[in-house]
Parts: structure tokens; C-alpha cells; sequence
């Protein structure tokens, strides 16, 4: 065994031990920071089998934007930030289906595979990838974008219980003290 599986094995144990914690946790801004480790575990494999492009792609879209986003949402919609018990979930239907696509995963590789040395093709140029993202998937990437622009927009009317009132309803409800908003 090489230093480099070596390294490779523990940023897996980390990515898999920290994607249990993500799932195992109450709190949902500590399972939002435990998918940040998962995520950066998940680059840091990247680096190490020298796909630098798919790791710093891996940071800057998956860690720096939709983990943001999420807690951003998290924040914006006042959820519960402590422990809660919502999402306390009966976990051994959760373990064994788990478990079950686990095994059927490493079985069908296994047999795919068989342990046979795989050639690659020629290393991609940034040039190259370029191409493909701006000329065959412009339309999807768009698409995403606009995704994520109506998710934010989404968790900022739902953390607004004033929008849409009517003028004299927003004045009513100010000469009260309530704003609604849960304060």
C-alpha cells in the first residue's frame, strides 16, 4: 500500500464517517456543517487521483454554493436551529435499505469489473471541458442557476409573513405589536 492510498482511504473514512454524522445529527445547521467536511473529503479524493478541475469544481459549486444556500434557507426561514425531534426518524428501515443498495453497488462493480486494470483515456484540457459545459450544456446550467436563484427567492417570501398583505392589514397588524413573524 502507497502513500497515496493511504490518503485516499482515510479522506474516504472522513467523507463516510462525517456523511453518517450528516444523517445521524438533530441539529440541522450541524448536519449542514458535517456535509461541508463530507464535501471537502470528497475534493480532497479528487486531488489526490489528480483531478484538480472536478475538486476546485467540487468546492466552488457544491461547499461554496449550495451549502451556503442551505444555510442561508435554514436562516431565512427561521427553522430550528437546536436539537429537534422532528427529524428523529425510526433509523433501521434507514440502515437496512442502505446497507441493501450498499451491497448491490459493491456486488454489480465487482462483477463488472473484476478486478480488471481499466485504461483511460487522454487527460481533458480546461479548454476541452470549456467547450462541452458553454456549447452542449449551456441550456442545463441555465437552468440550474435559475433553480437555485427561485430557491433563495423562495426562503426569503416564506421568511416574510408580510408579503403580499394588504396595506391597511400591515397597519393593523404594526399598531398591534404582533408582526407575525413568530417575535
Amino acid at each position: 500500500m502507497t502513500g497515496v492510498d493511504a490518503l485516499l482511504l482515510a479522506l474516504g473514512a472522513v467523507a463516510v464517517g462525517s456523511a453518517v454524522l450528516v444523517v445521524a445529527t438533530k441539529h440541522l445547521v450541524r448536519a449542514g456543517l458535517y456535509l461541508v467536511v463530507c464535501l471537502g473529503a470528497v475534493a480532497g479524493m479528487y486531488l489526490v487521483l489528480t483531478a484538480e478541475l472536478v475538486a476546485w469544481v467540487q468546492v466552488l459549486i457544491y461547499v461554496g454554493a449550495v451549502v451556503v444556500l442551505l444555510l442561508f434557507a435554514v436562516m431565512l426561514t427561521r427553522a430550528p436551529i437546536g436539537a429537534s425531534d422532528d427529524l428523529d426518524r425510526p433509523a433501521w428501515p434507514a440502515v437496512l435499505i442502505g446497507g441493501g443498495v450498499g451491497l448491490g453497488l459493491a456486488a454489480l462493480l465487482v462483477d463488472a469489473y473484476r478486478w480488471t486494470k481499466v485504461e483511460l483515456p487522454d487527460a481533458g484540457t480546461a479548454e476541452r471541458i470549456g467547450e462541452q459545459v458553454f456549447a452542449s450544456w449551456v441550456l442545463p446550467f441555465e437552468v440550474l442557476s435559475i433553480l437555485l436563484l427561485s430557491a433563495l427567492v423562495g426562503a426569503i417570501v416564506l421568511s416574510r409573513p408580510d408579503i403580499g398583505r394588504s396595506p391597511a392589514k400591515r397597519a393593523a397588524v404594526d399598531r398591534s405589536g404582533n408582526g407575525g413573524g413568530g417575535r
